[in-house]
């Protein structure tokens, strides 16, 4: 009786656990309407004709640079979400979100693995592993006394075959749940991520998040989950054109400088979409 109401308690914890992990906000970095407009830059290289005159491209850096642990990081512009991503983040190709510490996306729980639901992740695949391990010892305990009782393997299995079937089902899928809490043990020691290990192992190159064993188990287990950044509640908002005013220096066909006052960019969504609104003013003048 008591290992039955263990077995049920058991079963009922790794259910709870896969739905924290699939139910919960992984850290989904919110995206932006328009692109960061401070970052903004204007490249004189690659200019479009505007009128007769040359007007210099907006764009952004690819990339940026942070300070992380006494280290410099640098951090890419996702075009997709039109934000510079923060350290360790990555955009996943399936939930089309960038995503705090993108572990993986783990298509059993149908949910990306990171920041906010990695700790309940590892807890539900390790109590998976252990509750394999008690259905597979509590199945073969079953099939002993069995035995003892009818002299014979045989016998046994014929007068429980479920047993037999959860012995077996037990031991394939241990070697599955239960490689996979060794690995992600070897990455929580090195402070690592799945979609790290697998793009940078081979690299040798310094992890500048790890602060040693016991600091990053910590780091993992015990510290404060920060709230979600994202209000799944909340009325989607109309996005308006974005309208960047810019003093630039143009050149004329002439080769004079001038400056160009005010000169409205309309950006919707794409960079490098300028207006031609010039063209029908110049062409009604004339």
């Amino acid at each position: 009786m008591a290992r039955r109401v263990y077995h049920v308690w058991k079963g009922r914890n790794v259910l709870v656990l896969l739905f924290l992990t699939s139910a919960r906000d992984p850290g989904i970095v919110p995206r932006n309407s328009h692109p960061p407009e401070e970052e903004i830059c204007y490249d004189p290289s690659t200019s479009v004709d505007v009128g007769g005159r040359h007007t210099p491209t907006p764009r952004l850096p690819r990339t940026k640079e942070v300070t992380v642990n006494g280290f410099s990081v640098k951090v890419k512009y996702c075009d997709t979400c039109m934000i510079y991503r923060p350290p360790r983040c990555s955009h996943c190709s399936v939930c089309d979100n960038c995503v705090e510490r993108f572990d993986h996306h783990c298509p059993w729980v149908g949910q990306c693995i990171g920041l906010r639901n990695y700790r309940y992740f590892f807890l539900f695949v390790s109590s998976s592993a252990l509750l394999c391990i008690f259905i597979f010892s509590m199945s073969a305990l079953n099939v002993k006394f069995l035995m003892d009782d009818y002299g014979s393997p045989w016998k046994a299995m014929k007068e429980s075959p479920a047993s037999v079937i959860l012995i077996v089902y037990s031991f394939i899928f241990l070697w599955f749940v239960g490689g996979l809490t060794c690995f992600h043990l070897y990455l929580i020691g090195r402070n690592q991520t799945t979609y790290e290990n697998f793009r940078y192992g081979a690299a040798n190159r310094h992890n500048v998040y790890d602060q040693g064993c016991f600091r990053n188990f910590l780091e993992v287990f015990c510290t404060k989950t920060n709230p979600s950044r994202n209000n799944f509640q909340a009325y989607v908002q109309e996005e308006m054109p974005m309208r960047i005013n810019r003093e630039v220096k143009i050149d004329d066909s002439e080769g004079d400088s001038r400056t160009k006052v005010q000169d409205n960019l309309e950006i919707d969504n794409d960079l490098l979409k300028i207006s031609q609104r010039r063209d029908a003013v110049e062409a009604v003048n004339s």
